[in-house]
């Protein structure tokens, strides 16, 4: 996927995509301007699925290991009584966390990508065909674990969650600042390590990310643990209650997909 996307572009291969005497190369760059517009296409075809049944898109992102797993482990424990879940899985290879969450007793479809970094609108697609939607309130997409290029692509879904584990550094805000700014909530994870490090501070981690703009908001969890968690609960049932008003009004949300993040996909 990446090969073709173009986020593995950089300064110093970017002349792979010009022509011979320096100037863009049209073929190229109508190539990577399609990819991204029919994944646009497909994910408002995905997001009408999901609005059709009733059912809130909440798409994790982080870097690998940051939690995500772990979070929908605890999610699914305490809400699976009230709410009906369901799990779409993002990785490289294995279905080991499909496997970790079929576990819990709800349906996880594995999404194996490859060498993409991250998963797109047609992925999702093909992944619905093996969900009924009209039995579920929620779907959890756990994207592919990398700080870069998920946060430019819309997959269908809502609402967008950023998770930074407190022993990643509290600069990762600062430095991954389109991640950051396509979050529509951002969890600090871990936070249970926080009486053993002494290089993460939270409240510059939080600085960081006002400096950004945006009204994201932040909150502290250690989901293992089940620390924190009940205000992340909260702000699931509030996203679902807010969701199902506006299907009412006959309109729907769309994430924070950031188009500066396409500085990474070559368009122009």
């Amino acid at each position: 996927m990446c090969g073709t996307c173009g986020c593995t572009v950089t300064d110093a291969n970017a002349h792979l995509l010009r022509a011979a005497d320096g100037q863009p190369d049209t073929r190229s760059v109508t190539v990577l301007r399609g990819l991204l517009a029919a994944n646009d296409q497909e994910a408002a075809h995905n997001r009408a699925h999901f609005d059709r049944a009733g059912v809130l898109a909440v798409n994790l992102m982080s870097s690998p290991g940051a939690g995500k797993t772990s979070l929908l482990e605890c999610t699914i424990d305490a809400l699976r009584d009230e709410l009906r879940i369901a799990v779409i899985e993002g990785d490289l290879a294995t279905e080991n966390d499909a496997a970790r969450i079929r576990a819990r007793g709800v349906p996880a479809v594995q999404i194996t990508t490859g060498s993409a970094c991250h998963l797109d609108a047609h992925m999702i697609h093909d992944a619905l065909h093996a969900l009924s939607l009209a039995e579920l309130d929620l779907v959890l997409i756990e994207n592919v674990g990398n700080l870069v290029c998920p946060a430019s692509f819309d997959l269908g879904q809502h609402r967008n969650v950023t998770l930074l584990s407190v022993t990643e550094g509290d600069d990762k805000p600062a430095k991954y600042p389109v991640m950051f700014r396509a979050a529509d909530l951002v969890l600090l994870t871990k936070t249970d390590l926080l009486d053993v490090l002494d290089d993460f501070s939270v409240a510059r981690a939080e600085r960081f990310i006002r400096e950004l703009g945006g009204r994201t908001h932040v909150l502290q969890l250690a989901a293992r643990r089940r620390l924190g968690v009940s205000a992340w609960f909260a702000w699931l049932r509030r996203e679902l209650d807010d969701h199902r008003t506006r299907l009412q009004r006959g309109e729907t949300a769309r994430p924070a997909v950031q188009p500066d993040g396409l500085e990474f996909h070559p368009i122009a």
